[in-house]
């Protein structure tokens, strides 16, 4: 099991992700760019190591009823891999979700689909998701435009500015 500064070393690496003190030495960090009401990623984390994450939306994923998992077990990866789905499924829910790690081993390769995101200097942001053999660019959850090739598709966002963020 991580320690809590662990936990807290993974979560930083986030830096979406906002830092919110709450009681009992406990901390919550907030997605304040989630485009849909639910904004808290990581729920009371706490000084003994225990803690949850949003995963709600995430496929094969048991949640208690308020839509978290319990992270208390969890390795820096799998940590690293639930948050990152939670953070892509506040980000645009429209899009298949990325968890691509030991935690969730139930999940086919068929499920697991490769996702980036892409900034550029105004802040705009794009997803690079590959679907069905194709590498597809999203605005949001529109799609911009689809590429046979990895290469040809970052190709496209280096062009338009973008960079992987």
């Amino acid at each position: 099991m991580l320690t809590f500064e662990e936990k807290l070393a993974v979560i930083t690496t986030f830096p979406e992700l906002q830092k919110k003190d709450v009681s009992m030495g406990r901390v919550n960090f907030h997605y304040e760019a989630s485009i849909v009401d639910k904004k808290i990623v990581v729920y009371h984390l706490h000084p003994n190591g225990n803690g949850f994450v949003y995963a709600e939306q995430i496929p094969h994923t048991a949640t208690d009823d308020k839509g978290f998992v319990n992270i208390r077990e969890f390795t820096a990866d799998e940590l690293r891999s639930i948050i990152q789905a939670s953070i892509q499924s506040l980000s645009n829910p429209a899009i298949p979700l990325m968890v691509s790690s030991p935690a969730f081993p139930e999940l086919s390769q068929e499920t697991i689909l490769s996702s980036e995101s892409w900034e550029d200097g105004e802040g705009q942001t794009l997803t690079l998701v590959e679907e069905d053999e194709l590498w597809n660019v999203y605005t949001g959850s529109n799609l911009e435009m689809a590429f046979e090739t990895y290469t040809e598709a970052k190709k496209y966002l280096k062009d338009e500015g973008f960079w992987r963020s």
